[in-house]
């Protein structure tokens, strides 16, 4: 299918902007900010703290859902209404 919501554990390569062509799995999903955290994409701050760079969720690609029986549903109801 051609969009489906983003989740936590889904494999996605980023698109666009600084970080663009580097994959990671999603760790935080912050729908209030409308932004994703993934895996080893982070900066090291002054102190030598390690933070996760927000990145939006319009800027990446899915390369594998994990699967469950709700998300296999959804993807099903979606195929059959291409078939019509």
């Amino acid at each position: 299918s051609r969009s489906i919501p983003i989740r936590q554990d889904d494999e996605v390569r980023i698109v666009r902007g600084t970080y663009a062509g580097r994959e990671g799995k999603v760790v935080t999903v912050y729908r209030k900010k409308w932004c994703i955290y993934i895996e080893k994409v982070t900066r090291d701050k002054v102190n030598g703290q390690s933070v996760q760079i927000p990145i939006h969720p319009s800027k990446v690609v899915i390369t594998s859902i994990k699967m469950d029986k709700d998300r296999k549903n959804l993807l099903e109801r979606k195929a059959a209404g291409v078939k019509k």
